[in-house]
């Protein structure tokens, strides 16, 4: 098998996620004292995003690695005496990775889904809390 290789288009949103949330924790006060709401928002999108995304790089990751290991001789091909049922398993493990291939997408959409109801709700909240305080 060959070397471990980085699957870029999920490490590359794992490593923007976490710099924006570095970012937003750096400039937290300056950022949380306009517009709370939102920026609350954006940062349980990037936890949600990061979470997807970055179990699907460890993931790609791991399976690689668990692979490699069966290749004795480290020439890259599987001959037949290091071809095992453990070693099958540990090919189809690594094979079978469409719903880690798409994560980025599909951890896009779900993580937006998630923090525009975070969103939505809070609005609402914030409007009902405004009408009392009007009301008294």
């Amino acid at each position: 098998m060959n070397e471990i290789t980085i699957p870029y288009h999920l490490v590359l949103p794992t490593i923007i996620c976490l710099i924006g949330l570095l970012a937003i924790t750096i400039n937290r006060r300056k950022l949380l004292s306009k517009n709370k709401l939102l920026w609350i928002s954006i940062i349980t999108f990037l936890i949600i995003y990061l979470f997807i995304v970055g179990t699907s790089s460890y993931y790609a990751i791991y399976y690689q690695w668990d692979l490699n290991r069966y290749d004795l001789d480290k020439n890259g091909v599987f001959n037949a005496a290091e071809i095992t049922d453990a070693q099958q398993i540990a090919m189809s493990k690594l094979i079978s990775d469409t719903g880690r291939n798409f994560s980025f997408i599909t951890g896009f959409i779900f993580a937006l889904i998630i923090s525009i109801t975070v969103y939505i709700f809070g609005r609402i909240r914030l409007r009902i809390k405004n009408n009392k305080k009007n009301h008294n």
